[in-house]
């Protein structure tokens, strides 16, 4: 009876870290919408001004300040870099297209 009860209480438990888990993927994409319509509007500029769609200083920049807040926050650093560079590699896709379809050509 005892081992049970365990049983159960361990599946509440689990049940709660799955909601909240839940919660924080449905604000994580939330996030990333919002991010991308802001670097939308950034490549459309850029499109508009002939501004190349990658700014390697701009992502160096942020790669060191992602690691730190990492550090602060207790995640892996390299983790917090893969992934801001897997986000990075989409925005400068994004910002391709963007200026192919207002006829500027790729620099940078």
């Amino acid at each position: 009876m005892n081992e049970e009860k365990d049983m159960a209480d361990a599946r509440a438990i689990l049940a709660g870290y799955r909601a909240s888990i839940d919660n924080i993927d449905a604000a994580l994409i939330h996030m990333l919408a919002e991010r991308f319509r802001c670097t939308k509007a950034v490549g459309v500029l850029k499109a508009e001004h002939g501004l190349p769609p990658a700014d390697p200083a701009r992502e160096q920049q942020q790669i060191a300040r992602l690691r730190q807040l990492a550090k602060e926050a207790h995640l892996d650093p390299d983790f917090a870099e893969k992934f801001l560079n897997f986000v990075v590699r989409e925005v400068i896709r994004h910002h391709e297209q963007i200026a192919a379809n207002n006829g500027v050509t790729k620099t940078g």
